[in-house]
């Protein structure tokens, strides 16, 4: 299953990801989002979210592995994609039926959210 993970790009970008390569994600605090870290598994891919000012999937990733031995957040490592060729924004996902019923679109403070692959699709293009 394909996952949306939003960061503060003046904390942590999808450039900085880019440079460093690779990464543990953690910060997740919202019990929901981390049962959506608890659910992703080594190869599963993901779309990288600028938040902010500006609310659009920048890139993709991939999950190296998750340690879920901490009860409270689970310590997920990823591998830095490739950048999106043309950002999708908030305002386009909203706008897009296929969001409809999309926990990015109905639940807009949670950081983890699944995508369908028709979701992941449209995103990555």
């Amino acid at each position: 299953m394909p996952f949306l993970v939003k960061s503060e790009p003046d904390v942590y970008s999808f450039a900085d990801l880019q440079r460093d390569k690779e990464t543990i994600w953690d910060g997740v605090t919202n019990p929901q989002g981390v049962m959506y870290l608890r659910q992703m598994k080594a190869g599963e891919k993901f779309v990288i979210y600028h938040t902010g000012d500006e609310r659009r999937a920048m890139g993709t990733a991939k999950v190296l592995s998750v340690d879920a031995a901490d009860p409270k957040v689970p310590l997920v490592r990823i591998e830095a994609g490739k950048a999106l060729k043309t950002p999708k924004t908030l305002a386009e996902m909203k706008a897009n039926p296929l969001f409809a019923d999309s926990p990015l679109v109905r639940q807009g403070r949670l950081s983890v959210v699944p995508l369908t692959d028709e979701q992941w699709k449209w995103i990555v293009g």
